[in-house]
């Protein structure tokens, strides 16, 4: 299994933003911090933006934040919404032209392995993933105020 690099990236902000909710951020530091492009960014945070996981506000004092606290976003959610209906193989879609598909048995193994996944991923939210807040805020750059350590 893969995750596409949008999904990837969406994962990346909401952690980024997790570690430090009080706080709106540019796009521009999340960019810098982790060596991913701006405008590939600017997609990203505009489809949280529009799935509700991120407050977004342009302008002086703008910038992104966490819309829901972190323990209210799952992550089995942000993959399924993220991946966007994207077909493990090609079995999977709707136009599926493979002739193996009548005998395969790839399909059902294939799919009862998605399902242990997102049910895996399911019994988590970003509260997780920023567990290692000080370890991960300094990996990103960012200065944590004494009341989160």
């Amino acid at each position: 299994m893969r995750l596409t690099r949008f999904t990837d990236y969406a994962l990346r902000v909401l952690i980024y933003l997790g570690l430090d909710p009080d706080n709106r951020v540019p796009i521009s530091q999340i960019s810098s911090a982790y060596g991913i492009s701006r405008n590939h960014l600017m997609k990203v945070v505009s489809t949280l933006s529009q799935l509700g996981y991120v407050d977004s506000q342009r302008g002086p004092g703008g910038g992104i934040c966490l819309a829901r606290a972190p323990e209210e976003i799952n992550l089995s959610r942000v993959v399924l919404d993220t991946e966007r209906g994207a077909p493990l193989v090609e079995c999977f879609s709707a136009d599926d032209q493979c002739a193996l598909t009548p005998a395969c048995e790839l399909k059902r193994l294939l799919g009862n392995a998605l399902q242990a996944f997102h049910s895996s991923l399911a019994r988590h939210t970003l509260a997780d993933l920023i567990e290692s807040r000080d370890a991960l805020a300094e990996l990103s750059g960012i200065p944590l105020k004494a009341s989160h350590t």
